[in-house]
C-alpha cells in the first residue's frame, strides 16, 4: 500500500520521482502518457508516452483539445512496446487556460480514449528592484537598478511603463515614464531631502498592468562604529541553576571593542495581568570586557522561576545587553529573548524495530535525560502499551549509570496489531499540569507485518533513496530506485521502471531500466539505478517520478523531492585585491563572469547592514521570483471525473498511491490502466460507492514578489588626509570581456570599516549572483581632534588630538601640527611630540590654540608612526608597512565679536545711450567691531541675475515651516521661465534650479494633510492661504518636475469646497504677516489670492469656480479700502481681463501712490516704514496688474519701470527681500517686467571710484548673467558710480560688520541668563530666556528666537518639549545647526511675556569665553526684532 512512506515522503521538499513499472501480461495493450498538469504558454513543453504489450499494430494519436478545436500535438506507429518522450510547442494563452489532452490509441481490434485535462497558463519575466542601501539618512541619495529576466534567468530589454517613488505617507515624489533598459539594467537615482519624512518608501515599478515593488526605510541614525553580539541558550529550564550570556563587542574594522559589557535580564508580567506591584522579575549585572572583545555573564537563574507567581509571568526571559566604549562612552545595545521551559527532562524510546512478527520478542531501551541531555541514573521508568488515555503498564525498570533500561517484550500476550509504547517516569499517564516541571514522555510504534493476500491491495512499491540535500551544483549524482514486489500474481516476470526527472515543473529528463523479477515466497526486491547531473537548470529543487505496471495490473509508484543547492549558469566570483587596506589607496575588484556579462557592482559600510541585516540580494530572494519552484499539488479546477470501475473478485483494487505520487510532481497521466480510487464500482451488475473526498487545495503557485528588503603605495610614506567617508562606496556598472574577467580600479575611502559588497551580472546565457566580499579598510594606528564647531575672537581653547594604536606591536608615534599664519599654537605643559604607543592603547596630545584672523580657517595635524631605538614596553617598536602616516584636517569658524549688520545700496540703472551717475556715502558707526567690516560692489547685467545666484538663499533666515519653503522653491519657477522665455536657460542653471524645486516638492509634503489641504507645521486645520501657494507654486512647477497630479488635484478640491453660497472663499488658518488687515473681510482677501492662483494655472474665466470668485469679489470692491487688498484685486481682475473693475481698482491705487521723483511704490499705511516687507508685496501686485495687461502701452512700460526703480533699492544682499512672502511676489513680478523689456544686444561700462579707490566693469550680452564683485578697500569713503552704454545694469553696494549688541527697548524683546552649578563637572546648565511684544498690535505674527551657543557648548532643547510627539506653548518647531539652535514660537501675545529653558553643556573648555547674542525678530515684519547677551557666569 505504500501508505507510510507516502505519508512520509510527502513532506519533503524539492525533488519528486515518478517511477513506473511496466510489466507484459497477456491482457493489453496497455498505454500511458504522462505530462505536466500546468505548462507555461507559449513554451516548448514535454510529454512522455509508453505503450505495453501492444497485441498488433498499432497507432498512438495524441490531441490537444479546446472546445471545437482539436489540434494533433504527435501520432506514433507501434508494434513493439515503447517509452518516449516527446516536445511540443505549447499555445500562446493571454489568461489561465483549461484544455484535454486526448489519448488515442487504436488497432484492428482495439480501440480506446482517455482524456485528460491541462492547464497552459502565462508566466510573467521575474523583475527585481535593488537600492544601494536598505537604510537612508534624509538627504542621502537612493540608488536603484532594475532588472528583468524570464523564467529561466535570461535577461530581457524590458520597456517600463513608469517608476514611481512614494513616501511614507504614499505621495508620489519621483516618477520616471516609458523608460528602457540599457542594455538589461536599468539605473537611476533620487536625492533625498534633508527634511525628508521619515518612514518605509516604496518604489513601484509598472509593466503594462503588472506591479513590482521594493522598500526602504528613511530615518535618522548615527552609523554604529561596533556590533554587539549576544550568545546564549534558546530555552532555559525552571529546574537550572546558572543563565549564562557572552556578550561580544566588535568594531567594523574586525577589532574588539574595551570597555564594559551591561546585561540585564528580565521575566516580564502577562499583559492581562494586573497587580498592584507588576515589577518584572530582573537581575543585571556590569562587567569589564576581556582583551577578546567579549564578556561573560553569570546569572542566578532560579531568581525567575518563582513559583507563587508563575500564573502571572511570560514564558520568556528578555535579555538585554549594552556594549559601553571605554573613553568614548559610546553604546550599543543589543535584545534577545529566551523561552522558559517547565520541562525538566526527558524520556526517550530506542533501539526499537520499525515492524515485529506476532509472538516475537520486542528488545528496545528506554533512555532518561535532564534537559541539558545528562543521564539520570537509579529513576524507575514504566513502560506502557496503548493510548495516553487507555493503556496498559507492561514493564516497571530502573535507569542505569548511563540513564538507559533495557527491556524484551514477549508479544503472544499482546493483541495482534500495531503496538503503541509508552515510556514515562510517572506510574499513571497523564497530562502535564500548566507551569508545572515535568519529564516528557515518549512514543514509538512499532508495526505488524503483514503479508499482502489476493483480495487486499498489494505492498508492492517504490522507494527512491534518499540522497544528501541540498545536492550540489555541477555534480553527477547516482540515484538508485529500491522495488519491493509482494504477493503478485505471477511468480516471475519482467518489467520496466520508468522515471522522470523533473525541476520548476517541467520534465527536464527521463529514462527507463528493464527488471526480471524471480519472486521467492511471493516477494522480490531489488534496486535500479540512473545517472543524475546536476546543473543550474535542476536548482531549486528537483522532483523525481517512477512507475511500473505489476502482473496484477497494478502501477506501483513513488515520487519525490530533493533540495538543490541554488546555484546559477552565470558563475560569478568577486573579490578585492589585496583584501585588507589603508585609507585613501588604490586597489583592485576582480570580477570574473561568462564572457560578455554586464555586472551591476555595490560595496556599502557593514555598519549600515549592522542595523538593517537580511535586506540584501541574494539567491534565496531571486529564485523566490520564480512562478513555479516545484509543484504539490493541481488546481482544483484540473481534476479530472473518476468513472466507475469494473471490477472482477480475483484482482486486487489498487489505492490513491500512484495517482498521489504523481500529483506531488505536477504530472498527469492519460492511461487505460487504474492509478487512482474510482468514485464508484461496478461488480455484479451493483454500483458500490466509495466516499467522496474533500477537493484538494489548489496549487500554490509563487507570484512574483520584490527585493527587499523589499561595493599600492611607494615605498616612501604617503601622507592621506582622510576626507571621504561614504555609505556607499561603489555603485558602478562594469563589463566583463570576452576573458571573462575584470580588473575594476577603485580607491579606498577613508572610512575605518569592513565594505560589504554585492554583485549580479547578466548575460544572454543567465544571471549570476557573486557570493558577498569583504574588504577591510583598517589604520593601525590613526588620529582623531577635538575642536568646537565656532569660536569668538578674543577667546582660546585647547586642541587635543588623540592617536589610537590598534597594531599588536608598540609604535613611537610623532604628532606634528601643520604650521599656519591663521593661529598660534602652543603645547600643554610639558607635552613631547614624541610618545610610546603599545599594542590598543592611545595617547592625547594637547596645545593651547589662538586664532589670529576672522572666518573659517582649516587646522591640520599629522601622526607618524617613526623609527626608533627606544625600547617601549620591553620591546624595539615596529613600523607598519602600510598607513605610516595618518592626517586629519577640521575646520573652525571664527566670529567676530557683538551683533552683524548689513547695510545695501541697490540701483538699476538704464542709460539708454547715455550715462547715469548715482553716489553713495559708505560710513561706519563709531562703535564697530575693529576688523569686522568688509565692504563690497557687485554689478550683473539683468535685474535678476542676483537672485539667480543665491536660489537657495535669497533670505539669511530659518525655513523650517510649509510657507518659508515655498518661498524658497517659487522664485525658482519664475527665473526659469524667465530664463527660458528669453532664450538664456542654460543646462547648467536648469539642472541647479530643478535641484532646488525636487528638494523643495519633497519638504513640502511634510506640511501635507491627508485631506489635500497645508499648513504651517503639518499639524493642526488646513491653511487656506498656505494650500493656494502651493496650488499655484506646484501647478507651475509641473513644466520642470515631477510632481504627482493627484496632490494639486487634492489641494484644488480641497479649497473649492472652502466656499460660501456667494461663492467666496472662507479663510481658514491665519494670515501670515497680520498687517495684511485693515477694514477688510480677510475671506476678500482669499477669494481674490485663491482666484488669482487658479487664473495663474489657466483655468478658464467661464470655470465655475473662477467665475463665483469673480461675482464675490465685484460685489465688495466699493467698500475695499485696504491697500493690499486693492492690489491684490487689482491684479486678480488683470488676469481675469475685466478692464472695467481693473480700471476701477488702478483708480483707487493712483490715489493712494507714493511718489518719490523717478520711484513709484505703496505702503499699507501712512506710518509704515517704508522698507516695510508689506509695501514691497503690495507694490509687486500693482506691477504685476500692470505687466498683465493684454497690450502695453510705453505710458505702462514707463509706470512699471519707476515701481521697479523703487523695487531694487529694497534688494537685500542675496537677492531676496525682507521676508518671504514680499521676496516671492516681488520676483514674480521682476521676472514678468525682465521678460517684457528683454533686449538680447546692447553693452554698459560701469565705474565705482572713490579717491585713490577705482573699479572698472563691462557688461555685455555675453556676460549678462556673470556676478562680478570687487571689494571696497576705502571705507568710510563716498563712492561715484556711473553708468554708460545701452543696456541696463543692476549695481548693488553692500556692507556688513558688527557692532556691539544693542541694548535699547523695543516692541519685541529677549531676555536670557545661564544658571548652573559650576562646581559639579560634566554639569548641565540652563539657558533660561523670556520673549516679550508691548508692540500696537494684538499679537505678533510667528517670532523666531535665534540662540548663539556658547563656544566649546552643546545644547539640549528637550526642555522645550511636552511629550515626545508635542512642544511646549507657543513652541511649534526647534532646529539645532552647528552652533545655533533656532526656536519657531507661532505668536507672542501682547504683554504677556512667554519664558522658555534649554539645556547646555560644556564640552570643550575654551577659556576668556565671550558673551553669545539671542536674537529675536517677528519673521513676516523683520523690523520687529531685538538682540541680547548671556555670558557663561562660571569663569
Amino acid at each position: 500500500m505504500d501508505l507510510n512512506v507516502s505519508r512520509c515522503w510527502k513532506w519533503l521538499l524539492q525533488v519528486s520521482f515518478l517511477i513506473v513499472c511496466v510489466n507484459g501480461q497477456t491482457s493489453g495493450p496497455y498505454f500511458m502518457v504522462t505530462f505536466p498538469a500546468v505548462i507555461e504558454s507559449g513554451s516548448e513543453a514535454k510529454l512522455c508516452a509508453s505503450l505495453l504489450k501492444p497485441n498488433e499494430s498499432l497507432v498512438m494519436n495524441i490531441y490537444l483539445v479546446h472546445g471545437e478545436n482539436s489540434t494533433l500535438l504527435l501520432q506514433e506507429k507501434a508494434e513493439e512496446e515503447f517509452h518516449n518522450c516527446f516536445n511540443f510547442r505549447a499555445p500562446l494563452v493571454e489568461a489561465e487556460s483549461v484544455q484535454r489532452m486526448k489519448v488515442e490509441l487504436h488497432g484492428d481490434a482495439f480501440k480506446m480514449t482517455e482524456e485528460r485535462k491541462v492547464m497552459f497558463k502565462p508566466y510573467n519575466p521575474l523583475t527585481f528592484i535593488q537600492t544601494d542601501k536598505p537604510i537612508y539618512n534624509p538627504g542621502q541619495t537612493v540608488n536603484f537598478r532594475v532588472v528583468t529576466v524570464d523564467t529561466k534567468f535570461a535577461p530581457l530589454d524590458q520597456q517600463y511603463g513608469s517608476i514611481v517613488l512614494e513616501d511614507s505617507q504614499n505621495n508620489r515624489i519621483g516618477q520616471w515614464t516609458n523608460v528602457s533598459s540599457s542594455r538589461w539594467i536599468l539605473q537611476r537615482s533620487y536625492e533625498l531631502n534633508p527634511e525628508a519624512r521619515q518612514g518605509v518608501y516604496r518604489l513601484r515599478v509598472y509593466i503594462g498592468e503588472r506591479m513590482i515593488s521594493h522598500d526602504f526605510e528613511v530615518k535618522k541614525y548615527v552609523l554604529p562604529k561596533f556590533e554587539v553580539t549576544v550568545q546564549s541558550p534558546d530555552k532555559v529550564s525552571v529546574d537550572e541553576d546558572e543563565l549564562l550570556i557572552e556578550v561580544c563587542g566588535k568594531y567594523t574594522y574586525g577589532q574588539p571593542v574595551p570597555g564594559k559589557s551591561w546585561v540585564k535580564v528580565c521575566r516580564n508580567f502577562l499583559t492581562y495581568v494586573l497587580t498592584i506591584d507588576s515589577n518584572p522579575v530582573c537581575l543585571e549585572e556590569t562587567t569589564e570586557i576581556k582583551k577578546t572583545g567579549c564578556a561573560t555573564h553569570t546569572l542566578d537563574a532560579s531568581v525567575f522561576f518563582n513559583s507563587t507567581l508563575k500564573y502571572s509571568l511570560e514564558n520568556s526571559l528578555k535579555v538585554e545587553a549594552m556594549v559601553t566604549e571605554e573613553g568614548t562612552e559610546i553604546t550599543m545595545k543589543k535584545y534577545k529573548s529566551v523561552s522558559v521551559t517547565y520541562e525538566i527532562g526527558k524520556v526517550t524510546l530506542t533501539d526499537l524495530p520499525k515492524t515485529y512478527e506476532h509472538g516475537s520478542v520486542i528488545e528496545g531501551k528506554i533512555k532518561l535525560s535532564n534537559f541539558k541531555d545528562a543521564p539520570i541514573q537509579n529513576k524507575v521508568v514504566y513502560l506502557f502499551e496503548g493510548e495516553t488515555w487507555s493503556s496498559n503498564l507492561l514493564l516497571n525498570l530502573t535507569t542505569d549509570s548511563d540513564g538507559f533500561a533495557s527491556f524484551s517484550l514477549n508479544t503472544s500476550s499482546l493483541p495482534e496489531g500495531d503496538i503503541n509504547l509508552i515510556a514515562s517516569v510517572y506510574p499513571e499517564l497523564r497530562y502535564d499540569s500548566y507551569k508545572t516541571p515535568y519529564i516528557s514522555m515518549d512514543r514509538k510504534t512499532v508495526q505488524l507485518f503483514q503479508p499482502a493476500t489476493p483480495y487486499t491491495p498489494t505492498l508492492s512499491e517504490l522507494i527512491i533513496e534518499n540522497i544528501e540535500q541540498p545536492l550540489k551544483c555541477d555534480a553527477e549524482l547516482t540515484t538508485t530506485i529500491k522495488y519491493y514486489f509482494i504477493g503478485e500474481t505471477a511468480e516471475d516476470f519482467k518489467t520496466d521502471i520508468v522515471y522522470m526527472v523533473l525541476s520548476r515543473g517541467v520534465i527536464v529528463h527521463h529514462g527507463s531500466e528493464k527488471v526480471e523479477v524471480k519472486s521467492s515466497n511471493g516477494a522480490a526486491s531489488g534496486t535500479v539505478s540512473f545517472k543524475l547531473s546536476v546543473g543550474a537548470d535542476l536548482a531549486p529543487a528537483v522532483q523525481i517520478l517512477a512507475y511500473c505496471v505489476l502482473p496484477s495490473e497494478n502501477v506501483a509508484a513513488h515520487s519525490t523531492k530533493f533540495d538543490v543547492e541554488k546555484c546559477f549558469s552565470n558563475k560569478v566570483s568577486l573579490q578585492f585585491s589585496p583584501a585588507k587596506a589603508v585609507p585613501g589607496e588604490e586597489s583592485t575588484l576582480q570580477l570574473s563572469a561568462q564572457p560578455g556579462s554586464l555586472c551591476g557592482l555595490s560595496a556599502v559600510d557593514q555598519s549600515v547592514l549592522i542595523m538593517e541585516s537580511g535586506k540584501r540580494l541574494n539567491t534565496e530572494k531571486i529564485f523566490n521570483l520564480l512562478p513555479v519552484q516545484s509543484v504539490s499539488d493541481y488546481p482544483y479546477s484540473l481534476e479530472d471525473e473518476r468513472k466507475c470501475l469494473h471490477v472482477r473478485p480475483r484482482r486486487a483494487l489498487p489505492t490513491d498511491n500512484t495517482y498521489e505520487s504523481l500529483k506531488r510532481v505536477g504530472l498527469k497521466m492519460a492511461t487505460n490502466l487504474a492509478v487512482r480510487v474510482p468514485q464508484c464500482l461496478s461488480y455484479r451488475g451493483l454500483i458500490y460507492g466509495i466516499g467522496i473526498r474533500h477537493p484538494p487545495i489548489a496549487m500554490s503557485v509563487a507570484v512574483m514578489s520584490s527585493l527587499g528588503g523589499g561595493h599600492f603605495r611607494p615605498d616612501s610614506p604617503e601622507v592621506t588626509i582622510r576626507t571621504v567617508f561614504p555609505e556607499t562606496w561603489i555603485w558602478e556598472l562594469a563589463e566583463v570581456g570576452d576573458s571573462g574577467s575584470a580588473q575594476v580600479p577603485v580607491t579606498v575611502p577613508d572610512t575605518i570599516t569592513s565594505w560589504e559588497t554585492e554583485a549580479f551580472c547578466l548575460s544572454s546565457e543567465g544571471l549570476g549572483l557573486a557570493p558577498p566580499a569583504q574588504l577591510t579598510v583598517f589604520q593601525p594606528f590613526f588620529l582623531e581632534l577635538s575642536l568646537p564647531y565656532s569660536i569668538i575672537r578674543g577667546e582660546i581653547f585647547e586642541l587635543k588630538a588623540t592617536v589610537f594604536n590598534y597594531l599588536s606591536k608598540c609604535i613611537m608615534v610623532k604628532v606634528t601640527p601643520a604650521p599656519s599664519s591663521d593661529y598660534t599654537l602652543k603645547a600643554s605643559a610639558d607635552d613631547q611630540d614624541s610618545s610610546c604607543l603599545c599594542a590598543n592603547g592611545r595617547k592625547t596630545f594637547k596645545w593651547i590654540l589662538t586664532p589670529s584672523v576672522l572666518g573659517i580657517m582649516n587646522i591640520t595635524v599629522s601622526a607618524e608612526a617613526e623609527a626608533s631605538q627606544t625600547v617601549c614596553d620591553n620591546e624595539i617598536v615596529s613600523v607598519p608597512e602600510r598607513g605610516r602616516i595618518d592626517t586629519v584636517t577640521r575646520s573652525l569658524l571664527v566670529q567676530a565679536e557683538g551683533t552683524e549688520k548689513t547695510e545695501t545700496y541697490s540701483w538699476l540703472l538704464c542709460p539708454k545711450g547715455d550715462s547715469l551717475s548715482e553716489e553713495v556715502n559708505l560710513t561706519l558707526p563709531k562703535d564697530v567691531i575693529e576688523g569686522s567690516a568688509r565692504s563690497s560692489v557687485s554689478v550683473i547685467g539683468d535685474i535678476l541675475g542676483r537672485a539667480l545666484r543665491n536660489l537657495n538663499g535669497l533670505l539669511r533666515m530659518p525655513y523650517g515651516c510649509g510657507e518659508q519653503n515655498m518661498a524658497i522653491l517659487s522664485p525658482n519657477i519664475y527665473i526659469l521661465q524667465y530664463l527660458e522665455n528669453t532664450e538664456q536657460l542654460t543646462s547648467a542653471i536648469r539642472e541647479r534650479a530643478t535641484g532646488f524645486l525636487k528638494s523643495g516638492y519633497q519638504r513640502q509634503l511634510n506640511y501635507k494633510h491627508y485631506d489635500g489641504a497645508y499648513s504651517t507645521f503639518g499639524h493642526g486645520d488646513g491653511n487656506t492661504w498656505l494650500t493656494a501657494f502651493v496650488l499655484r507654486s506646484f501647478g507651475k512647477a509641473q513644466k520642470y518636475i515631477f510632481i504627482d497630479p493627484q496632490i494639486i488635484q487634492s489641494a484644488k478640491q480641497w479649497l473649492i469646497s472652502r466656499r460660501d453660497s456667494d461663492g467666496c472663499f472662507i479663510q481658514q488658518g491665519r494670515l501670515f504677516n497680520n498687517r495684511m488687515k485693515g477694514g477688510v473681510n480677510d475671506n476678500v482677501t482669499m477669494t481674490a489670492y485663491i482666484t488669482a492662483s487658479l487664473l495663474e494655472l489657466e483655468t478658464p474665466v467661464t470655470d465655475p469656480v473662477v467665475t463665483k470668485g469673480l461675482s464675490c469679489l465685484r460685489s465688495v470692491i466699493e467698500n475695499v479700502k485696504n491697500t493690499y487688498t486693492t492690489a491684490l484685486l487689482a491684479y486678480t481682475f488683470s488676469l481675469a481681463r475685466d478692464t472695467d473693475t481693473r480700471q476701477q481698482l488702478f483708480k483707487k491705487l493712483e490715489d493712494v501712490a507714493i511718489s518719490e521723483g523717478s520711484h513709484l511704490h505703496w505702503s499699507q499705511s501712512a506710518s509704515a516704514d517704508d522698507s516695510d516687507s508689506l509695501a514691497v508685496e503690495i507694490s509687486s501686485y500693482v506691477l504685476l496688474a500692470v505687466l498683465s495687461a493684454d497690450s502695453l502701452t510705453t505710458a505702462d512700460l514707463g509706470f512699471a519701470n519707476r515701481i521697479v526703480s523703487w523695487l531694487v533699492k529694497q534688494q537685500n544682499a542675496y537677492g531676496g527681500f525682507s521676508s518671504t512672502q514680499d521676496t516671492v511676489v516681488a520676483l514674480q513680478a521682476l521676472s514678468l517686467y525682465a521678460t517684457k523689456v528683454f533686449s538680447s544686444d546692447g553693452f554698459s561700462t560701469v565705474t565705482v571710484q572713490s579717491a585713490g579707490d577705482t573699479h572698472l566693469f563691462d557688461i555685455n550680452q555675453d556676460n549678462k548673467l556673470l556676478y562680478q564683485e570687487k571689494q571696497l578697500q576705502n571705507v568710510p569713503a563716498k563712492y561715484s558710480i556711473e553708468v554708460k552704454g545701452s543696456t541696463c545694469v543692476s549695481v548693488q553696494v553692500a556692507q556688513f560688520y558688527n557692532i556691539p549688541t544693542p541694548t535699547e527697548n523695543k516692541t519685541l524683546s529677549i531676555d536670557a541668563k545661564i544658571e548652573g552649578d559650576c562646581k559639579t563637572l560634566g554639569q548641565n546648565f540652563i539657558l533660561k530666556f523670556t520673549v516679550k511684544y508691548d508692540g500696537l498690535q494684538e499679537r505678533t505674527n510667528m517670532v523666531i528666537v535665534d540662540i548663539k551657543l556658547l563656544s566649546g557648548f552643546t545644547s539640549d532643547t528637550s526642555m522645550l518639549r511636552t511629550s515626545s510627539a508635542g512642544y511646549a506653548t507657543l513652541v511649534e518647531r526647534v532646529d539645532a545647526k552647528d552652533d545655533h539652535v533656532i526656536v519657531y514660537l507661532k505668536e507672542i501675545p501682547k504683554n504677556t511675556p512667554m519664558s522658555y529653558h534649554i539645556q547646555m553643556k560644556q564640552v570643550l573648555p575654551v577659556k576668556n569665553l565671550k558673551p553669545a547674542v539671542v536674537k529675536v525678530y517677528d519673521y513676516y515684519q523683520t523690523s520687529d526684532q531685538s538682540e541680547t547677551e548671556y555670558s557663561f557666569h562660571c569663569q
